[in-house]
């Protein structure tokens, strides 16, 4: 039943163009760091191998809000057709079924950041600390889903959420700047912990705050709450 769930929700996001839009989007940024960025920063004498992992830290940032506000558009669209409410009386369980699509969105965002960690080639690093890096991405992805269906009732309301889905992606950006008890202001959004790890691989240990296994272990954990919280909120507001 699973399998067919996952076929059909495939189907359902390809056949709206704005979903097949948004769900290509995000592999638009390897071919901009891979070519345009560079090319830019030849043209510009910029030195992009000074700031290559606030480069990769942009382009990879981006991939959990869309794919994020893929599924929570998807959600969106069930709440108005009341599918939410019909699947309780099936054999699929409501979480079951809200479950299957976060994990297929989630899947995607790892996949492309690992893609754009490889084709852009902008910071070297082991397979592990790609998979891993790309891993703690992915994780906010869910984060961005259950937060537009809490905050928002319709679609409208969901691109509104979505922009500021947008700045907030800045914040990790910015905590890069910082390399005290200060960067932690920025620890809010779920993005912030795996930048610190990509700053640590291109920079070296002992410059940020704190070190590569402190930023995967406290990320780990905080994103997971971050997680519990939000979908918390979201059960509330749909009564489930």
């Amino acid at each position: 039943m699973i399998g067919a769930f996952v076929s059909s929700e495939v189907k359902k996001w390809t056949r709206d163009p704005f979903m097949v839009f948004m769900l290509i989007y995000p592999l638009l940024f390897a071919l901009v760091g891979r070519y345009l960025i560079p090319y830019v920063a030849e043209s510009s004498d910029f030195m992009l191998e000074a700031f290559s992992d606030i480069v990769l830290v942009a382009l990879l940032l981006f991939c959990p809000a869309i794919y994020g506000a893929v599924v929570g558009f998807s959600i969106l669209d069930d709440r108005d057709d009341n599918i939410l409410i019909s699947v309780q009386v099936t054999p699929l369980d409501v979480h079951q079924f809200l479950s299957v699509r976060l994990v297929l969105a989630s899947f995607m965002t790892f996949a492309t950041c690992l893609f754009i960690i490889w084709f852009t080639g902008l910071v070297t690093m082991t397979t592990a600390e790609a998979a891993t890096i790309s891993l703690m991405i992915a994780l906010g992805t869910p984060v961005v889903g259950f937060l537009i269906n809490s905050l928002s009732s319709n679609k409208v309301e969901g691109f509104a959420i979505m922009k500021g889905f947008g700045t907030a992606s800045l914040f990790p950006l910015v905590g890069l700047f910082f390399f005290d008890v200060k960067e932690l202001l920025f620890s809010v959004v779920p993005g912030f912990w795996p930048a610190k790890m990509i700053g640590i691989i291109f920079r070296g240990e002992g410059i940020h705050f704190l070190s590569y296994n402190q930023y995967l272990w406290i990320g780990l954990v905080y994103i997971a709450l971050a997680t519990f919280f939000v979908f918390g909120v979201f059960r509330r507001k749909l009564n489930l």
